[in-house]
């Protein structure tokens, strides 16, 4: 299916790479669905900026019900999803030093950041799974990090939560194959800039951009077009993929 022809929901979209993912859907013609949970004003403004073929829908992606009302939500205003994009993040700030260490470091703090990655992602699945099955056709893409192979910042919550999501990527594609739906990631390493890497010292950045064979770093854009392409017809025969997009800092 042509991404014009599509309807697309990204969850955590007001801001950040999720504002930039859902930006490149509409620039390629496709309506899209901007989940929020807390940024209204910003999913709102992102929505009236894209013009006619955007709208944005209040959930929070750890709630099912919540999930599945806002995917009725969006069949009514746009039809059946054909695309969902999980990018909704759990608060966090990527500032190596005060991540938690392991003196302070407690379960707790892998579970609130799997809860919204991990428990959103299947949350989203099986919301829009029914519409997609029925279709023969969908695309669910996560958004992951190149933090589990290069660990070179031991966020241990964080981390930990996005391997999970890659396996639960992994085999939710091996699971809705069949029905004509393929499952892939996307793993960015820091992003220049989102909310949550903007207390991210300058010298990090300017560290990470001299590691990559490119000697930059990545930006939201950037990514998110990595996203358009697992949504396009090119990608109609891969499945269960995480796709590095960090300059070629992590070789995958």
């Amino acid at each position: 299916m042509k991404l014009n022809e599509q309807v697309v929901i990204v969850t955590g979209a007001g801001r950040g790479l999720g504002a930039a993912i859902a930006t490149a859907f509409a620039r390629e013609g496709a309506k899209v669905a901007i989940n929020y949970r807390n940024s209204r004003n910003e999913a709102e403004a992102l929505a009236a900026q894209l013009g006619g073929n955007a709208r944005a829908f209040q959930a929070d992606v750890r709630d099912l019900e919540a999930v599945k009302h806002m995917v009725a939500e969006v069949t009514e205003a746009f039809g059946a999803p054909t695309t969902a994009v999980h990018n909704a993040l759990a608060d966090y700030s990527f500032n190596g030093d005060a991540r938690e260490k392991i003196d302070t470091l407690d379960y707790s703090h892998i579970e609130a950041q799997a809860h919204t990655a991990v428990g959103g992602a299947l949350n989203l699945a099986k919301a829009v799974h029914p519409a997609m099955k029925t279709a023969g056709f969908g695309r669910i893409v996560t958004i992951g990090t190149n933090l589990v192979q290069n660990p070179v910042v031991p966020y241990h919550d964080y981390t930990a939560a996005k391997a999970a999501l890659m396996a639960l990527t992994r085999t939710l594609a091996a699971d809705l194959g069949p029905d004509g739906i393929t499952v892939n990631m996307v793993s960015g390493g820091l992003l220049r800039t989102t909310a949550a890497s903007a207390g991210t010292p300058e010298a990090v950045f300017d560290l990470i951009a001299a590691s990559t064979p490119l000697r930059r770093v990545t930006t939201p854009e950037e990514a998110a077009d990595a996203v358009l392409f697992f949504a396009s017809p090119w990608a109609r025969s891969v499945t269960g993929q995480n796709l590095m997009v960090d300059g070629g800092l992590v070789f995958g």
